[in-house]
């Protein structure tokens, strides 16, 4: 189970990166448009990250954990950022 682990959190670690790069850089309703390219960009890391591996046992589960994560995270960036704007 530790090797899965390597396989989950740079995608965590993309979405806490992309949401503090668009609550820096954008203004007001701008973050909103920017944060689900961010979740895109994290679905898309999971499975590049995922096929990369070529392991079949767990595939679902490091996936679901990857994205449902980032979209807590970045659940939590948009409330603070519409608390903020």
């Amino acid at each position: 189970m530790t090797w899965q682990w390597h396989s989950i959190i740079p995608v965590w670690v993309v979405a806490v990166f992309g949401a503090v790069l668009v609550g820096l850089l954008t203004a007001g309703a701008q973050s909103f448009t920017w944060l689900p390219i961010v979740l895109a960009t994290c679905v898309v890391a999971t499975f590049v990250i995922q096929l990369a591996l070529q392991r079949t046992e767990g595939f679902v589960l490091r996936a679901m954990a990857s994205i449902a994560v980032s979209v807590v995270i970045l659940g939590i960036a948009t409330g603070i950022l519409a608390l903020l704007g």
